[in-house]
């Protein structure tokens, strides 16, 4: 069974988003990641498009379903499944960025991880594909906005399994956040109220337009001040 749940949701992952890439000649904010940010692309219900509500500033967003930091085998990094090939030179102000959910998934099955985890991030943050990412997106100038994932608090998911390994990662990346006063761990593991069906589409893994919502408002928030509408302009979006 946990087979069976774990094909599914790569399934999911691989075929469940998809949308436009702007090309933001004028845009202060990229976004990088995985199907989390990917999500309602099509109906322009995705993080980005929530974002660009909020702040009235545009968003570039080059998320891809399935991104990922390691691949087993040979990918084209222009389709944007390697997630350290979506950037794009620009005069970034602030890019916002998730990922490492699919190498678990992927890489270890959100089992045995201890491997994964270490190649992706350190214990103690210092380390790994995602320290040495950030390192490069803050050397552009810009602040960077590491997004963590959602969780789905009293409901069946099919990544379930993934809890344990999803908490360790975003300790890690809070270790990684007190290193350098540019870069924030931004979570999203209390985002969804208890019980709540409403933030995750059908499959339970990817957020739906609420879910997608409320991330980019809550990413606003975290970039506003100074950037974009004020904040009693953006947060009274969210009613």
């Amino acid at each position: 069974m946990r087979r069976l749940f774990l094909g599914l949701a790569c399934l999911f992952l691989i075929f469940g988003c998809g949308g436009r890439v702007p090309t933001g000649d004028n845009a202060r904010i990229l976004l990088l990641g995985d199907s989390m940010f990917a999500s309602n692309k099509a109906v322009n219900g995705s993080v980005a498009d929530s974002v660009e509500a909020a702040l009235g500033l545009e968003v570039v967003d080059r998320s891809v379903p399935a991104a990922r930091y390691f691949h087993a085998l040979p990918i084209s990094g222009s389709a944007g499944l390697n997630l350290t090939q979506q950037f794009r030179e620009g005069s970034w102000d602030v890019i916002v960025l998730n990922g490492g959910g699919n190498d678990l998934l992927f890489g270890c099955g959100c089992g045995r991880c201890d491997g994964m985890l270490n190649r992706l991030i350190s214990a103690d943050g210092r380390s790994g594909a995602i320290p040495a990412f950030v390192a490069s997106l803050r050397k552009t100038g810009a602040r960077v906005v590491y997004a963590g994932y959602l969780r789905n608090p009293g409901t069946a998911t099919p990544i379930k399994v993934c809890g344990p390994a999803g908490n360790e990662l975003d300790r890690r990346l809070a270790e990684l956040d007190k290193l350098d006063s540019g870069m924030v761990f931004l979570p999203m593991s209390d985002l969804v109220p208890y019980g709540s069906l409403s933030y995750h589409q059908i499959d339970r893994i990817h957020p739906s337009r609420t879910g997608s919502r409320e991330i980019g408002l809550r990413i606003a928030r975290e970039i506003g001040p100074g950037l974009g509408r004020p904040p009693d302009t953006y947060l009274s979006t969210k009613n």
